[in-house]
Order: C-alpha cells, then structure tokens, then sequence
C-alpha cells in the first residue's frame, strides 16, 4: 500500500493551498469592504468633500455678517443709512419730507 501515503501528502497539500487561498481571499475581501478599506476610503473622501463645500459656505455667510456687523460699529456708522433703513422698515415718514407716491401698474 504504497499509493496512500502518496495520496495523503496530495491531499495534505492540496489542503494547505486551499487554506492559504482561504486566508488570502478573506484578507483580501477585509481589504476592500472592510472598516478601513478601500470603500470606506472612498467614502470618507467623499464625506470630506462634502463637508468642505459646507464648511466654504458656512465661511462665505461668516464673511457676509461680519461686514455686516462692521457697519454697525459706532465709528463706521453712517447715521445717513441708519434713518434710511429705520424708515423703509418702519414704514416711518418725517412731516417735512416730501413722498411721491407711485401708482403700480
């Protein structure tokens, strides 16, 4: 019985090559789907463009209301702006001005 010895290291190596082919196919599955693979790599870079787009957007408003804070200071004031934009939105006319009222078509 010379043929099974033979056959058992056949199968014995046969055997350790489909475990490493295992092993190397389920490292190589974590590697792509996996916490910190190749997907979630993607997804991260996709989330950290979105989020910048925001974050330039939040920026951009940021800039706007600090102009417009800037012109509230009392040593950049224009007292000029300041009765304007009371009066259109208080709806407030002096007695000594003279308003032209416009018919809408």
């Amino acid at each position: 019985m010379v043929s099974r010895p033979r056959l058992r290291s056949i199968v014995t190596a046969l055997c350790l090559y489909v475990l490493a082919s295992l092993m190397i196919g389920y490292f190589g599955i974590n590697a792509y789907t996996g916490s910190r693979g190749i997907n979630a790599r993607k997804d991260l870079d996709a989330q950290i463009a979105e989020l910048t787009a925001e974050l330039e957007v939040a920026r951009a408003e940021r800039e706007v209301w600090q102009r417009r804070v800037a012109l509230l200071k009392s040593d950049k004031l224009d007292p000029d702006i300041l009765d304007e934009r009371a009066r259109s939105l208080l709806n407030y006319v002096d007695r000594r001005d003279l308003v032209l009222i416009l018919k809408s078509r």
